[in-house]
C-alpha cells in the first residue's frame, strides 16, 4: 500500500488520513473514527477504545494505537520521529481538528493533499470490480422489481421507499445515496427529492439509486414513461439515449475525460437541448459515490483500465420535465464493460 503514496513520498515524510473511505481503503479498517497516519516505515491506525478489537482483527500489518485524541497522538508521534511535512486531506479535516494539529506539533508542515489523495482510488483492483458490479447487479434487480410496482396514484416516496426495502433485503448494507424517484415536472430537476406527489399518466418517472455493498457503491439511472409517451417525450428520451452511447463508445484507455464528456454534450448540442443539459457526463464510483476521475468539461484527467465510471447524460425542461439515462462502467483497453445490464428502451407502462 506503500507504493500508493510514493509520489507524496517525494515530498512529504508521511499521509494522514481521516476520512472514512480512505482509511477503509489502505488498512481494511471500516470502524470509521480515527485516523491512519502512513509513513516511509511506519503504519498506525489510531482509534478508541469502542473500535480497536474491529481495528485489530480489519487493519492486517497495521499498529493499533488507542487512544480518545488521535489528534494529541499524532502530534505527539510527528514530533518523536521528526516528521517535518505530512500530506492530509484538506477536503475532510475541520478548521478546529487543523488548527488543533498544528498548534501541537507546529515544527510540522502539513500539505494539503485531496487531490493525489483522492487518485490513489482511481484504478479499482478486480476484488473492487467484483463488489461493485455485484452492488449493481442488485440495482438492476431493484429496478426490474420497482416496475411493477409504478402505476398512477403511487406516490414519489413511496417509490423510493420500495426501492430502498428491496436493495436491503438483496444484501446491500445501505444506500450509496439518497434515492431519487421523482415524476411529472418534478424530473426537471437532476437531484429532485421525491415527494408526496402521486404518479399520474403521461408522467415520466426518473429513478436513480445506488446501494452499498462490502463498502463499495453502485448507481443506474433509468426514466420510463406511464402510459404512451408523447412525442416530444420520445424525442428527448431518444436524444438522451443517443447521447449515452456516443459517451459510452468514447470511454476507453487513453481517453481524456473532458472528451468524453464533449461527445455526449456535442450531440444533445445538435439536437437542440445543449442548454438543458446542466452537468457533467458522469464522475468516478468506489467506496464513494462521487470520486475521481470526473467526466466534466474541465477535467483533466485520463482514463485508465480498471477505473469505474457513470455515463449519465440528461435533459431537463423546466416546466415539463426530463430525462436522464446512467450507467456503471469498467474501462477497459478498447473501450469499456458495461455493469447495468437492465435495458434502455424507453419502457411505457
Amino acid at each position: 500500500m506503500r507504493k500508493k503514496f510514493d509520489g507524496l513520498f517525494e515530498k512529504c515524510d508521511g499521509v494522514l488520513l481521516t476520512s472514512s473511505h480512505n482509511m477503509r481503503y489502505v488498512s481494511g479498517f471500516s470502524g470509521g473514527e480515527g485516523a491512519v497516519l502512513i509513513t516511509k516505515k511506519h503504519q498506525l491506525l489510531l482509534t478508541d477504545s469502542r473500535y480497536t478489537e474491529q481495528a485489530q482483527t480489519e487493519a492486517k500489518g497495521f499498529e493499533v494505537v488507542e487512544t480518545n485524541d488521535w489528534i494529541k497522538e499524532t502530534a505527539d508521534f510527528l514530533g518523536q520521529n521528526g516528521l517535518k511535512a505530512v500530506a492530509f486531506e484538506d477536503d475532510r479535516f475541520s478548521v478546529a481538528e487543523y488548527n488543533k494539529l498544528k498548534e501541537l506539533a507546529s515544527e510540522c508542515e502539513f500539505v494539503a493533499s485531496k487531490t493525489e489523495i483522492g487518485k490513489m482510488r482511481m484504478v479499482k483492483t478486480a476484488e473492487e470490480l467484483d463488489k461493485i458490479r455485484r452492488a449493481e447487479e442488485i440495482g438492476c434487480r431493484a429496478f426490474e422489481y420497482i416496475l411493477d410496482y409504478i402505476k398512477p396514484g403511487v406516490k414519489e416516496r413511496d417509490l423510493a421507499l420500495e426501492i430502498e426495502y428491496f436493495m436491503r433485503k438483496n444484501g446491500a448494507s445501505g444506500t450509496s445515496f439518497d434515492t431519487i424517484a421523482i415524476s411529472g415536472t418534478n424530473t426537471s430537476l437532476p437531484h429532485g427529492v421525491p415527494t408526496d406527489k402521486k404518479v399520474e399518466n403521461g408522467d415520466f418517472v426518473t429513478l436513480d439509486f445506488g446501494c452499498v455493498l462490502e463498502g463499495y457503491c453502485s448507481d443506474m439511472t433509468r426514466t420510463i414513461v406511464v402510459g404512451k409517451a408523447s412525442d416530444k417525450q420520445k424525442r428527448i428520451y431518444n436524444t438522451v439515449k443517443a447521447a449515452q452511447q456516443i459517451g459510452l463508445d468514447a470511454i476507453k484507455k487513453g481517453a481524456r475525460c473532458a472528451d468524453c464528456d464533449k461527445a455526449a454534450r456535442d450531440y444533445i448540442d445538435s439536437c437542440g437541448y445543449g442548454q438543458y443539459f446542466r452537468h457533467s457526463l458522469g464522475h468516478g464510483v468506489g467506496l464513494l459515490v462521487h470520486e475521481l476521475p470526473n467526466l466534466s468539461p474541465k477535467s483533466e484527467l485520463v482514463l485508465d483500465e480498471n477505473m469505474v465510471v457513470s455515463c449519465e447524460p440528461g435533459i431537463y425542461i423546466p416546466g415539463f420535465g426530463g430525462v436522464r439515462i446512467e450507467d456503471l462502467v469498467a474501462v477497459t483497453k478498447d473501450g469499456c464493460e458495461n455493469l447495468a445490464r437492465v435495458t434502455k428502451d424507453l419502457i411505457e407502462l
